[in-house]
């Protein structure tokens, strides 16, 4: 693992040691929320939402969606990104990894378009 591996994963590390930020990745991906339902969910102000919301999506762990309410307000929608999360210790390192629903689509349409042309 390199230096640069070794803070991106620190990095992440404390993100997912935050019990804010956890709880909001949680409720997040049971189905897209706005801030103030997170807020609600976790028991947290708005502004501790909204810097744990700007913390995870500086490492895309989390995407924003904006809609239009029932009464015509805008609204932004908040979801969780990620599909999988692996962490593993070998030879006294520490690895971790994030595999994204992004990623998981690209890696479909990669795989697919590799089947139609090998047809």
């Amino acid at each position: 693992m390199t230096t640069g591996e070794n803070s991106q994963s620190a990095a992440l590390l404390e993100l997912f040691a935050d019990d804010y930020s956890r709880e909001i990745l949680l409720a997040a991906d049971e189905s897209p929320r706005t801030a103030k339902e997170l807020s609600r969910r976790c028991d947290a102000s708005l502004a501790t939402i909204y810097r744990r919301i700007s913390t995870l999506q500086e490492h895309d762990l989390i995407r924003v969606h904006s809609t239009i309410g029932s009464g015509g307000e805008h609204k932004q929608l908040f979801e969780t990104t990620i599909e999988t999360l692996q962490v593993a210790i070998s030879d006294g390192e520490l690895e971790l990894s994030v595999e994204t629903r992004d990623e998981l689509a690209d890696n479909f349409t990669t795989l697919w378009n590799n089947f139609r042309e090998n047809i």
